[in-house]
């Protein structure tokens, strides 16, 4: 997986010799496949960036134990496991997409005319009508399985249900080529566009995706780091926001509320 290939790239390149070591950025496939992690390379003009993309688990986990400087991750419940305590120097909330229940457009399932993301999940599963996940630990992974719960249902081992062990992209081209519903960023959806999946419910909270970014504490800390994020909370995050999905509608938007936490002496600005 790409995950596994660029932490390997990112060893080599940190035993090659005297050059000062990359600022270490850990995100995710999403962040990758949906644009965003395109435009902070092609804008950022500081430190050398060493970029490391994984499911959320992976990345959180490698943040933990301090192999990466900054991170940034749609994984709430995952990022209070990894990143309790004095992992970090501060997480700041970035941006803010949506979740979406696809599926094929002849929604056998009635998905469309659900009331909220449980009901849709309920429908699904009444009708046994495949579904699609990614089943890898990440961002969307865990959004899944907190709606599933939601629904009181327990997707294990139905025969309808299928894990495709991969990115946001190969699962929803494996739900596409089988007529099945998956739960999908409407970003990431919006770039592939040779699909014939439709989005047909969105409009509850419980899919609203809330991106963070977070300053590690590691044992060296890279002189970049604060740098990094006070840029990307300004420069970053504006070229985000300006992004759009086919209809017109911001794909991402600024999100609500005050930063998720600071250490003591570490202000950013925008936070």
């Amino acid at each position: 997986m790409r995950w596994v290939t660029s932490i390997a790239v990112l060893g080599a390149a940190l035993a090659c010799g005297p050059q000062p070591r990359p600022l270490r950025l850990g995100t995710t496939t999403t962040v990758q496949q949906s644009g965003m992690l395109g435009i902070a390379e092609s804008l950022w003009t500081g430190a050398r960036l060493a970029t490391v993309i994984g499911p959320s688990g992976q990345i959180l986990r490698s943040a933990a134990q301090g192999d990466l400087d900054v991170v940034l991750t749609h994984a709430p419940a995952l990022e209070a496991k990894f990143l309790a305590g004095d992992v970090t120097l501060a997480r700041c909330p970035f941006v803010t997409s949506r979740f979406a229940v696809v599926g094929p457009s002849d929604d056998r399932a009635g998905v469309a005319a659900a009331l909220s993301a449980a009901e849709a999940f309920r429908r699904i599963a009444s009708r046994g009508a495949m579904f699609v996940s990614r089943g890898d630990s990440s961002g969307t992974h865990e959004r899944e399985l907190a709606v599933w719960r939601a629904a009181g249902i327990d997707p294990a081992r139905q025969p309808w249900y299928v894990e495709s062990g991969t990115d946001q992209t190969s699962t929803l081209r494996l739900a596409d080529e089988r007529g099945a519903y998956a739960l999908a960023d409407l970003p990431t959806l919006a770039a592939l566009e040779d699909l014939s999946l439709r989005p047909l419910f969105s409009a509850d909270t419980a899919l609203m995706n809330r991106y963070t970014l977070t300053l590690v504490r590691t044992p060296t800390p890279h002189p970049a780091a604060r740098e990094f994020v006070t840029w990307a909370l300004d420069a970053w995050r504006e070229r985000v926001l300006a992004i759009r999905l086919p209809d017109g509608t911001p794909a991402f938007e600024r999100p609500p509320g005050s930063p998720l936490g600071r250490a003591p002496g570490s202000p950013l600005a925008g936070c």
